[in-house]
């Protein structure tokens, strides 16, 4: 069993380095990521661990259509140890723009149990325009993927969000755009694996097109620093929840003023 998970997409509440241009494709400070990001979690139900998940950056850029990419990949995976029970083996992969921080393609293949699924979409993001695998459609100006939108988001300035705070943007999946709302629930201090952080919780109000088949009430703990890294994922299921908490990471932009140091 293997966690739901899922993020983001242009958005209410702006910073000023936020406003999209009519006139030339935005450019966007960004302080959270950057190449050679890694983290990586455990997935569990009910305490008990059941698969390994990852966030990666690669360590160099991509070009595309003469664009200078990030390239982010979301991968998660069963133990196979309990294959025999539910298998999965997913994979979403987004080409980011590293000035603007919008998507340029998309992929998705995801394996669970005997459910599979593979899709793929590419972003004119001048023409507005989405070539998919099940068509081409008009976006809006800058319309994320799943994946894109929640990087988009660790580009914000969290602390100025207050608890019912929301904020939002739109997200494109499949065949339509949908708008998603991603409220700020409050601040926690959480311990995983990877330590105690003081984290910013969020709800992304995914409608479709989340990172897993299965879809449910999501809970990220953002690390509450400049970073901004998911330290907690919680997934409400039917009977209880699946969680992927924080054991790693490396290659990140900055420290992590938010982790608690450890009593000796």
């Amino acid at each position: 069993m293997v966690m739901t998970a899922t993020a983001m997409t242009a958005m209410m509440c702006m910073d000023e380095t936020h406003v999209m241009s009519a006139q030339a494709l935005r450019s966007i400070e960004n302080t959270a990521f950057g190449f050679g990001e890694r983290l990586e979690y455990d997935v569990g139900y009910m305490g008990i661990t059941g698969g390994k998940a990852s966030f990666t950056i690669g360590t160099e850029p991509v070009e595309l259509n003469g664009h200078t990419c990030y390239d982010v990949r979301f991968d998660v995976a069963s133990l196979e140890s309990l294959d025999f029970l539910y298998r999965v083996r997913d994979r979403y992969r987004t080409l980011i723009d590293v000035a603007g921080i919008y998507p340029l393609k998309f992929e998705q293949r995801i394996r669970e149990g005997n459910y599979r699924r593979d899709y793929t979409a590419t972003f004119d993001q001048v023409a507005n325009k989405a070539m998919t695998t099940e068509g081409t459609f008009d976006i809006p100006p800058y319309v994320h993927d799943i994946v894109s939108a929640f990087f988009y988001v660790r580009t914000f300035d969290l602390k100025r969000y207050r608890k019912g705070q929301s904020i939002l943007l739109q997200n494109f999946f499949g065949k339509k755009v949908h708008d998603l709302e991603v409220k700020v629930l409050g601040r926690q201090r959480v311990t995983v694996a990877a330590g105690t952080f003081d984290c910013v919780a969020i709800e992304p109000m995914v409608k479709e097109g989340g990172l897993f088949k299965s879809e449910g009430r999501i809970v990220i703990w953002l690390s509450d620093d400049d970073r901004k890294i998911p330290v907690k994922v919680s997934t409400k299921v039917l009977i209880g929840s699946i969680d992927a908490e924080l054991t790693g990471y490396r290659g990140l932009r900055g420290p992590l003023a938010s982790r608690i140091p450890t009593k000796d």
